[in-house]
């Protein structure tokens, strides 16, 4: 976690995902800019736009990038990303930017996909027998395309050696973070995260495609519009026999027909939920931790943290310390033994 300053490679080609190579970058810039105003030492990383052929190229959204250098001419990288789009699932820059990543990758510490960037690492053979992600609408296809890979559809982001594979586009950002998060201790990513207005950690567990997401989906659904209701009042009674009452349907039917719909029963959407709010509101650290739970449905404080220790491992006190802002402002702001 020192001050070395170390250099973010990110391959641009033509139809690439715009956002699958601004996110990161982004990211790492507003580390930065925050590193530079509060530690000592200033900013911790270099970025270079890196082109196959040195040339400008467009996004499948019609941006265009200038990149910095050609990919014969890049200089060694500390950490390379590979973002996804279009472009890498054609065979010609497919080809192309497999060449290089099998000359450039092993002499980088680490190296990472974002989103459909995992098709460029595995033509590469670089992510053979390892656990990957990338955007879950493509994931059969990356492992009916490469069978060597282990493919889970499901996670943000994963880590498997020095190989990061991110989820669907905007997990890019959440992977740039976990990467600062790891290089710079999480003080500087939380306070990348708030300067962005994303989460540090996601709440919910690591899914790309959440239940509320996957409900919203079903919007001919009956349940639809009863889930939005329910995120929207988690200090309610959300029993199930209120639930089904809402629903009008008897507590047995209403049981089974969520569980259908859903794929989990009533009791485990509402925990969900309740969950990833005390989460939000933990890391916020604007209220008592007894008012969160209140706020949230629980019927006592060792109710709530009996729930949420049982779910995380930590109680709700130490979930704040690791990850409220007074945490991370106090570990930005305060100078290490050596610079005291």
């Amino acid at each position: 976690m020192g001050g070395a300053v170390r250099r973010i490679g990110v391959l641009g080609f033509d139809k690439v995902n715009a956002l699958d190579l601004t996110g990161p970058l982004e990211a790492f810039t507003n580390a930065n800019e925050l590193a530079g105003e509060t530690l000592v030492g200033g900013p911790r990383y270099e970025l270079l736009v890196i082109g196959l052929d040195g040339r400008a190229f467009a996004a499948e959204s019609g941006v265009i990038f200038k990149p910095h250098c050609a990919a014969a001419d890049a200089p060694p990288l500390d950490t390379l990303i590979v973002p996804g789009g279009r472009g890498l699932r054609e065979p010609r820059v497919s080809a192309a930017a497999a060449d290089w990543l099998r000359q450039r990758a092993p002499a980088a510490r680490r190296v990472a996909s974002v989103c459909t960037g995992a098709f460029g690492l595995a033509a590469a053979g670089l992510l053979d027998g390892r656990r990957v992600t990338t955007h879950w609408r493509f994931a059969p296809r990356l492992a009916q395309q490469f069978p060597a890979l282990k493919v889970d559809a499901r996670p943000l982001y994963l880590k498997d050696g020095k190989y990061y594979t991110g989820g669907g586009i905007t997990a890019g950002i959440d992977l740039a973070l976990a990467l600062i998060e790891e290089d710079c201790g999480p003080g500087l990513a939380l306070a990348t995260a708030r300067e962005m207005i994303v989460y540090l950690k996601r709440p919910g567990g690591q899914e790309q495609y959440s239940e509320p997401l996957r409900a919203q989906v079903h919007g001919a659904d009956r349940f639809a519009e009863l889930v939005a209701w329910i995120d929207a009042h988690l200090g309610a009674d959300l029993s199930v026999e209120a639930l089904a009452q809402r629903a009008c349907l008897s507590p047995r039917q209403f049981n089974r027909r969520f569980q259908a719909s859903l794929g989990c029963s009533p009791a485990r959407y509402v925990e969900d939920a309740r969950m990833r709010e005390a989460c939000r509101r933990l890391s916020l650290g604007r209220r008592q931790i007894g008012d969160i739970a209140g706020a949230l449905g629980f019927h006592s404080d060792d109710v709530f943290r009996r729930a949420f220790e049982r779910r995380f491992g930590i109680t709700p006190s130490h979930y704040r310390e690791r990850f409220g802002p007074a945490t991370g402002a106090r570990k930005l702001r305060s100078p290490s033994r050596n610079q005291a």
